[in-house]
């Protein structure tokens, strides 16, 4: 009987929060007391939202960093929105800027997240700071696939040479995490809904990256016995876009929903707020 290899994202952050909690403390003792602070933008009400504003949040009070919470109502302009960054990229005692995704309808969102400094992007979500990342030049990569980098090379995943499927092409997500996989020497193939004969394509995937947004829309059977499964999605009835159910017979190692990528995603993001503080000094 197969027994696939956990990647656990949830042990893994709690991990590195206490790495982080090491750092927080060296740089108050560098800098007078101060901490490293990582500004959240909310726009709107929407429980999810807010939900994951508070998560991060917390998550920078468990290694004693800051973070202010900046709420726009439901109806706010794109002019607010910017306006809201500005003040956020002038001041200095902000390290790094998260605008939660997504938006209200009426806002332009590419036009906030590319507002925001580049120093301070710490979410990754400015087509500056992808551009950068995909050239392998320095830039924070978005929260979600760097986190999952991480995971990978904790666990020690080969990835060069490798042929891998990332099912998604969101900005924030399937196309950063296509170039971080092309960057460390994979052989990567973008899918997604519309890919014609997408389960043959995924079934030449050493590595697969459910990143497509659809409850289980990836089925085990599509997998090729030993590969490395990697789920992104998380849906109400905590399942994400694989059917894991069906997909952990079959693989080598695989993502749990939740516990796998989500905490990874945070972590990243509060990891980078504390690599952008100890970068300004």
């Amino acid at each position: 009987m197969n027994n696939p290899l956990i990647l656990d994202g949830a042990a893994l952050a709690k991990k590195i929060e206490t790495t982080l909690q090491l750092r927080v403390l060296a740089f108050q003792n560098k800098h007078n007391g101060k901490v490293p602070l990582l500004a959240a933008i909310l726009v709107g009400g929407e429980p999810a939202s807010a939900t994951y504003v508070k998560m991060k949040g917390s998550a920078c009070g468990r290694v004693g960093m800051d973070s202010r919470r900046i709420e726009l109502p439901e109806t706010a302009t794109t002019a607010e929105l910017l306006s809201a960054i500005k003040a956020l990229n002038d001041d200095d005692d902000v390290c790094g800027i998260l605008l939660q995704h997504p938006v209200p309808k009426q806002i332009d969102e590419r036009a906030a997240f590319d507002a925001i400094a580049l120093e301070k992007d710490v979410d990754g979500v400015t087509c500056l700071g992808f551009g950068r990342m995909a050239m392998g030049e320095h830039a924070y990569g978005s929260a979600t696939p760097a986190g999952i980098m991480t995971l990978l090379d904790y666990y020690r995943i080969d990835l060069a040479g490798k042929r891998a499927v990332v099912v998604g092409r969101s900005p924030i997500l399937g196309k950063p995490m296509a170039h971080m996989l092309l960057n460390r020497h994979a052989t990567v193939t973008i899918c997604h809904s519309r890919t014609n004969d997408l389960p043959s394509i995924i079934g030449e995937a050493d590595i697969v990256v459910g990143a497509v947004g659809k409850p289980k829309f990836i089925r085990g059977e599509w997998i090729k016995e030993g590969a490395v499964v990697v789920d992104a999605g998380y849906h109400s009835g905590k399942v994400g876009d694989v059917d894991l159910e069906t997909a952990i017979p079959r693989c080598s190692a695989y993502t749990p929903v939740p516990g796998g990528v989500g905490p990874m995603t945070i972590v990243t993001l509060i990891s980078q707020t504390m690599e952008a503080a100890e970068r300004r000094g």
